[in-house]
C-alpha cells in the first residue's frame, strides 16, 4: 500500500471504531476520554456523536484547528502520565470510552509509550467500557474485540473492559 492509502485506511478505520464503541457504550453514564488532541478531527468526530455524556481531552498543548477545539472545562493539559491519575483520583474507574492516537511514525517509540500508559488507561474505564486506539495496547482486565465492518487490521484495535 502506498503512504496515501494507508493514511486512508486509518482515517476510514479510526471511523468505524469510533462510531462502533459509541454505540457499544450508549447508555452509559461516564465520560468519554479522547487521549491527544492534534488537529481535533477525532475529537470533533466524537462530540458530533456524543452528546449525552462528558468529553475530555488530554492534550500536551493545544495546536487543533480552531474549529476543533475543546473547550477550557474539556481540556486537561499536561502530560498523559501524570493527568490520567490525577484524573482517577478525581472521578475514579467511570469511563465509558476512551480514544487513543498517540503514537507517531517510529513504531518501536510507540510500543513503549502503549506499554507505559496502558495501565494507566486500564484502571479508568468502567466495566463495560470501550477504548480504541490506533495502537496495540496492553491490559489484563480489558478484552481485544473484533473490529467493525470497515476497520482495517493493524490500523486500530478496539478493546473493552469485561462486566
Amino acid at each position: 500500500m502506498t503512504r496515501l492509502e494507508l493514511f486512508i485506511a486509518r482515517m476510514t478505520s479510526q471511523r468505524a471504531c469510533i462510531d462502533y464503541a459509541v454505540g457499544l457504550t450508549a447508555g452509559m453514564a461516564g465520560p468519554v476520554y479522547e487521549l491527544g488532541l492534534g488537529n481535533g478531527r477525532t475529537f470533533d468526530h466524537i462530540r458530533a456523536k456524543v452528546t449525552d455524556r462528558d468529553i475530555f481531552v488530554f492534550e500536551r498543548a493545544v495546536a487543533s484547528n480552531p474549529a476543533s477545539t475543546p473547550s477550557e472545562d474539556q481540556l486537561v493539559l499536561g502530560d498523559v502520565v501524570d493527568t490520567l491519575p490525577m484524573m482517577l483520583a478525581r472521578d475514579g474507574a467511570t469511563v465509558s470510552f476512551a480514544h487513543a492516537d498517540l503514537g507517531g511514525h517510529n513504531l518501536e517509540k510507540n510500543d513503549a509509550f502503549a506499554r507505559l500508559i496502558s495501565p494507566l488507561i486500564e484502571v479508568m474505564i468502567a466495566p463495560g467500557g470501550v477504548m480504541v486506539s490506533s495502537d496495540k495496547m496492553y491490559f489484563d482486565a480489558l478484552e481485544q474485540i473484533e473490529l467493525p465492518e470497515g476497520a482495517m487490521d493493524g490500523r486500530a484495535f478496539i478493546y473493552r473492559k469485561l462486566l
